[in-house]
């Protein structure tokens, strides 16, 4: 986990997340409708998303380490969104996974597109066995999303978040390596590069 692993796929870089990615992070958190399915309440300040990019620089250091990818186009600098593994359980082959996209990014397949390749180095460069995702029951784009990718659900976590003053119910979503190897593929490659 020393050097970031930067991804490609057809449209996109993932790669590591810059102080300079502060204000399209607070446009994404600080967006009242998207984060009512992120699991945290909504940016208010700058001082915060500057924040976030060194809580996300700092997952890579835990004892459940984990890497979250910013999501830009190739040959572009503008943040789209970010996305990663996260909660690595060594002993036990696991992590979870986690996603989001500004407003203006959406509908055009480009998470489908970079979870591919996420999914795809973290099986093969972090040797897991399982991959899960919680998510909110009404988050209908994200439980469409992870179907597509061959997530199956395995039940409601009742209250398990507590987010915008509420608890909430989260559908525990999870994708095993067997599963994973037996599905057809029409996932980017891999690409570690820039």
């Amino acid at each position: 986990m020393d050097t970031f692993p930067t991804l490609q796929s057809r449209r996109l870089v993932l790669r590591e997340i810059v102080p300079s990615d502060a204000p399209a992070l607070y446009a994404i958190h600080s967006d009242t409708d998207a984060m009512r399915w992120f699991g945290t309440d909504p940016l208010t300040n700058m001082q915060q998303a500057e924040q976030l990019v060194e809580t996300f620089a700092a997952g890579r250091k835990t004892a459940n380490p984990g890497t979250r990818w910013g999501i830009v186009e190739h040959g572009g600098h503008q943040l789209l969104g970010t996305c990663g593994l996260f909660k690595w359980n060594r002993a036990w082959r696991s992590c979870t996974l986690g996603y989001e996209l500004g407003r203006d990014a959406r509908g055009k397949g480009l998470m489908h597109e970079a979870l591919s390749i996420v999914l795809a180095w973290g099986f093969e460069h972090m040797s897991l066995n399982r991959i899960e995702a919680q998510i909110h029951p009404e988050n209908h784009a994200s439980i469409k999303l992870a179907t597509r990718l061959g997530f199956v659900c395995e039940g409601r976590l009742r209250e398990a978040g507590f987010w915008l003053g509420a608890h909430r119910d989260l559908l525990q979503y999870a994708l095993l390596r067997a599963e994973y190897a037996a599905a057809p593929t029409t996932a980017p490659p891999s690409q570690p590069g820039a």
